[in-house]
């Protein structure tokens, strides 16, 4: 029988940003910061914390070496957040890609690190397929309204009044073409799937990723709940071909968190599914790491009881392997934790514990978002751990060698 008992198995990390006065981090944990080399990263530099960016507060997007610890600017946007940034990514190994703003609008812009070339997109980005031959975009504005770090503030939402609109959801991007079409609309998926409690409060999307080949995506529907004046949401989960056809509901017991493809058919996803005796579900919860196959019933609980709670959770290239971290919440020490796991062996590994400064508000955390390097041998992370002047945590980027846990 499997162990639940983890391994203690601390792993070096390195700090591979500046030691200057700026706030350094990548955001989210479910795309490549390496370049495709594994040679360098890309990173958000920004010269304040603890509070929510306003808007006209630049975030300036840069080229990092980890050998030199050094961060080269190649451009500033008003597209960010504290907990995605500006969706940056590598477009190829020449290019990047992330959200900016013109004419009053949110767009995307592909950017060549080497000559400076820019080409603009008619909407931003939240996935790419890839190919990167298609993105996926949202209402950016509706989604930093309803859940504020992971969407942008400062531009005029023409959906405000409306609790789902018919006109606003899920928009494929063709990039070469620069044409955007609506596939998924808040208010088709309302109607489709039900809820008492949805009709006449606010939808919104969030957390869409495409499968490996982009033929599929994954992605939330959730819907603004209150409970004592404190605002909370409702999730349900889907998966859809990239035209936004064969819709698939894979959760719909309330609430799915954090998670990644980990081959084709297959999702890791921290989710909440109710207990069930000789197929009839009882009123116990069990929030774990869950193996969902897309399209079917089939749900296989992962690490059961091994976590201390809710991570950011994805696999590494090879399938084989499991990154995940937890919240400080109810740790003694407010320490965030990183964790590794073997899908086959079923064996988890404790390899880091990072203090996160209690002062900062909910939503400009500084989350691990561990990621793998492409060769599946190193992680990066953001964190706080290191204290400034004042004896506040400063945001840094960190690279953490695993090949001698998953070699």
């Amino acid at each position: 029988m499997p162990s639940n008992k983890l391994i203690e198995k601390e792993i070096p990390v390195k700090a591979v940003t500046p030691d200057d006065q700026y706030q350094y981090f990548f955001g989210y944990f479910d795309k490549f910061q390496f370049d495709p080399s594994d040679k360098l990263l890309l990173g958000n530099r920004i010269d304040f914390a603890a509070r929510q960016p306003r808007f006209g507060e630049k975030n300036t997007i840069g080229v990092i070496d980890p050998e030199k610890a050094s961060f080269e600017p190649l451009a500033e946007t008003l597209a960010w957040n504290w907990q995605q940034g500006s969706m940056l990514q590598w477009f190829s190994q020449e290019e990047v890609i992330y959200n900016d703003v013109e004419d009053g609008q949110y767009v995307a812009r592909i950017l060549n690190i080497n000559n400076g070339k820019k080409r603009t997109l008619c909407r931003p980005i939240y996935c790419l397929t890839n190919d990167r031959k298609y993105a996926i975009s949202v209402n950016f504005a509706r989604l930093g309204r309803e859940r504020p770090g992971y969407g942008y503030d400062g531009l005029e939402d023409p959906t405000i009044d409306y609790a789902h609109p018919e006109n606003d959801g899920i928009f494929i991007v063709d990039i070469e073409k620069n044409a955007a079409e609506l596939i998924i609309s808040l208010d088709q998926i309302v109607k489709a799937y039900p809820r008492d409690s949805m009709w006449n409060t606010p939808s919104w999307f969030n957390h869409l990723l495409f499968s490996p080949s982009g033929r599929r995506f994954a992605f939330f529907h959730r819907w603004r709940t209150w409970n004592n004046n404190v605002r909370r949401h409702i999730t349900h989960m889907f998966t859809a071909n990239i035209d936004g056809s064969e819709i698939y509901p894979l959760n719909l017991e309330d609430m799915s968190s954090h998670y990644a493809w980990i081959n084709e058919k297959e999702i890791i996803n921290y989710s909440n599914r109710f207990k069930r005796v000789n197929g009839n579900r009882t009123d116990q919860r069990n929030w774990q790491y869950y193996r969902y196959l897309d399209q079917t019933d089939k749900v296989e609980v992962v690490a059961e009881n091994m976590f201390p709670g809710d991570g950011h959770c994805i696999a590494s290239p090879d399938e084989k392997w499991m990154v995940t971290d937890s919240y400080p919440y109810g740790a003694a020490d407010s320490s965030r934790r990183l964790f590794l796991y073997n899908f086959a062996t079923q064996q988890g590994y404790h390899i880091g514990t990072f203090w996160a400064d209690p002062v900062y508000p909910i939503p400009t955390r500084c989350d691990l978002h561990s990621r793998w390097s492409h060769d599946g041998k190193r992680l990066t992370f953001d964190s706080i751990h290191e204290k400034d002047a004042d004896g506040h945590g400063r945001r840094r980027i960190y690279l953490a060698d695993v090949s001698e846990i998953v070699d």
